[in-house]
């Protein structure tokens, strides 16, 4: 946790916010993803992050069975 906290209070947190944002404006579209989580990881958007920009656009898949 306390790695974490640093990695985050390490970056550049406007540059992360404006990149989740494009991030999910794509995903919303047509396009190809992988640049735009590339994109994310440089500037050390976590893994969580990500994912919840993916949650919000595409949901999250429940198995029924």
């Amino acid at each position: 946790m306390a790695k974490l906290a640093e990695v985050k209070n390490n970056r550049n947190n406007q540059q992360v916010t404006n990149l989740l944002a494009r991030l999910e404006t794509a995903a919303q579209g047509s396009e190809n993803l992988m640049p735009y989580i590339y994109d994310c990881v440089k500037e050390y958007a976590t893994l969580g992050e990500i994912c919840n920009v993916l949650r919000k656009v595409f949901g999250e898949y429940k198995d029924r069975g």
